[in-house]
């Protein structure tokens, strides 16, 4: 009798082990799977937030030569920050490279260019547009917007702003 109440209790030892240990492997699945949601939420709204940049351009129809330099910028400071060179070709989408059209004309910058020469040539380009303003017309010239995105990176890679 006493061998038989020995075997029950290292039974229920056991069970009981097989029972904490079958909980412990639950949540440790339960929550793994929840932060890689999270992670995968917070990546989501920052490549939203980083797109919105430019996509809030698409559809405006007061975009200046401002507007376009500024989301040059944008691009120059992403391509500096990935350290991607100035491309020669039209990007595929497959990275993180910007590429920014102005009436077909890259004005995006990589990394290699020094802030003075690409500072410079934004100016120049701010200038031909002042000096374009007459008499008869105190506008800027407006740009219609369009943006492509990335099937792979789901991130925008490529600008155009073609003149109204």
């Amino acid at each position: 009798m006493e061998n038989a109440s020995k075997a029950l209790l290292m039974a229920g030892g056991v069970l009981l082990g097989v029972l904490i240990l079958s909980l412990a492997v639950f949540l440790f699945t339960n929550f793994g799977g929840t932060s890689s949601r999270i992670h995968d939420n917070i990546e989501e709204n920052q490549t939203a937030q980083f797109n919105s940049q430019f996509t809030k351009y698409v559809g405006n129809e007061n975009v200046t030569i401002h507007d376009v330099v500024t989301m040059a910028n944008l691009a120059t400071e992403n391509n500096k920050y990935y350290e991607f060179p100035k491309r020669g070709n039209m990007p595929s989408g497959d990275d993180y490279y910007i590429t920014v059209l102005l009436d077909g004309v890259r004005i995006e910058y990589g990394y290699g260019n020094t802030q003075s020469e690409i500072t410079q040539r934004y100016n120049n380009l701010l200038s031909a547009q002042v000096g374009a303003i007459t008499d008869t017309s105190s506008e800027l010239k407006k740009y219609k917007v369009q943006v492509e995105m990335s099937e792979k990176t789901k991130r925008v890679y490529i600008v155009k702003c073609n003149g109204i």
